[in-house]
């Protein structure tokens, strides 16, 4: 419907979805730690520098943003979502989660395949101040929170 994505573009969520690690992707297969037939969660590979680690959701099928999604696919991501910011409440000590998902290039969509953020939030963490600095992380900073992750979903029960 509102679509942006430039001709030709390479949609690093889908491959990730496949399996691809590259340069396009910065998502490495370890970061990924919740998949299910309709929905894949990973730790982003960028980092509020406020508040690191912070999770992805994204749907498997290519849908650019919240105008394209179906609602079946749109009310499997929001209980995807509960059960993830649970699991990162729990493995973060957070004081608070916040969901931020963007559409559109003036919104702030980077990524042209639709995403949901969420963030953990630590009272005092200046994060309304600190929000624009960001990293690439190296693989290895992510991992201790998608082992984390995993290692929470490996005991739940769903």
């Amino acid at each position: 419907m509102y679509n942006h994505a430039p001709q030709n573009y390479i949609c690093p969520l889908c491959l990730a979805v496949e399996g691809t690690e590259s340069p396009q992707t910065m998502m490495m297969q370890d970061d990924i730690f919740y998949r299910d037939e309709h929905v894949v969660a990973a730790v982003n590979s960028k980092f509020f520098l406020s508040n690191p680690g912070h999770l992805i959701i994204f749907p498997v099928n290519h849908f650019e943003n919240l105008f394209d999604l179906p609602e079946n696919v749109s009310a499997h991501i929001m209980k995807v979502s509960q059960k993830v910011a649970l699991a990162l409440k729990d493995t973060r000590k957070s004081d608070g989660i916040m969901i931020v998902q963007n559409n559109e290039p003036a919104s702030g969509q980077h990524a042209f395949h639709y995403h949901m953020h969420i963030i953990p939030r630590f009272e005092n963490d200046n994060y309304g101040k600190r929000q624009t600095e960001v990293k690439v992380a190296d693989p290895s900073e992510r991992k201790p929170y998608s082992a984390a992750l995993k290692k929470y979903f490996s005991h739940s029960t769903e």
